[in-house]
């Protein structure tokens, strides 16, 4: 439980950047970040992990400057501990700097995968779940999104690469007198990201991927695989006029006849009532 606290420490740190979006809070983010290609013809390479890492640091101010965190210690280390046994067993368990899991203290329902492994998780969707099968359920297909680059592939391939083009060029200048067309090119990538996971929401292609693996992950990490089912159905019930995340993601009652027919019938779990009461005990 300690060893999260030092990643939920950075993350704390992110709201420095979020302040006003200074272009030099970019620029630092993207120098640092960025694999700086010697040729042009490197430059349309996809993006590594340790910039997928950068680019969700700054698409994670962002969020930070439209939603507050939530500052209850314990409930965050508690949805980390959760986060983490789901993360551990799903496609992609290791990513640049790992996973890194908090609340946003806003009653709308929602979730956010930052590329990258920042996920945040709202008090909305944790007061929806009843239990903590169907907490890790979210988790689940919020690690998915990450798991699948969901995020970083919703930039623009042509943005990047002239990204990538502009740093070579400008680290070979020093970055004298021209950083900002980077620091353009840059903000410009973190909006793509982020008008994707909280203004227009993902494909259905990319949201029925997640649910699959977030079902395929849930027996792994020793959680009910019927929990995302049981959660959308009291989503279902809140959809009709909601926002957040009903705004965003495909008709729940879509996604939840899939969840079903996916999850099956399991035999009730004798650590379900456990997991039940520690869910319980928190502060939401």
């Amino acid at each position: 439980m300690r060893r999260n606290l030092t990643g939920l420490l950075s993350i704390m740190l992110i709201p420095l950047l979020a302040a006003g979006c200074a272009g030099v809070d970019y620029v630092s983010v993207a120098h640092s970040g960025l694999k700086v290609a010697g040729k042009a013809a490197e430059a349309s390479r996809p993006i590594s992990d340790s910039e997928e890492y950068y680019v969700g640091r700054a698409v994670a101010a962002r969020v930070l400057s439209t939603y507050p965190l939530y500052q209850d210690q314990k409930l965050t280390l508690y949805v980390n501990e959760v986060g983490q046994a789901v993360a551990r067993k799903s496609s992609r368990p290791n990513p640049f700097k790992g996973y890194h899991f908090a609340v946003l203290d806003t009653t709308e329902v929602n979730a956010f995968a930052c590329p990258g492994g920042i996920i945040f998780v709202t008090r909305g969707l944790l007061k929806t779940c009843d239990n903590e099968d169907e907490l890790a359920a979210a988790l689940a297909h919020e690690v998915a999104h990450v798991a699948n680059k969901d995020g970083i592939n919703s930039i623009s391939k042509a943005r990047w690469t002239e990204v990538l083009t502009t740093a070579g060029t400008e680290s070979a200048r020093q970055f004298a007198g021209a950083a900002g067309s980077l620091v353009t090119l840059f903000e410009g990538s973190i909006d793509d990201v982020f008008k994707t996971i909280v203004v227009n929401g993902y494909s259905r292609s990319a949201e029925a991927a997640a649910d699959q693996d977030a079902v395929k992950t849930l027996p792994r990490a020793g959680y009910d695989p019927g929990a995302l089912a049981a959660l959308l159905t009291k989503m279902a019930a809140q959809e009709k006029g909601g926002g957040g995340i009903y705004k965003t993601h495909p008709p729940t009652s879509e996604r939840l006849s899939k969840a079903k027919a996916q999850a099956g019938e399991a035999p009730p779990s004798k650590e379900m009532a456990v997991r039940s009461k520690r869910y319980q005990s928190q502060k939401l």
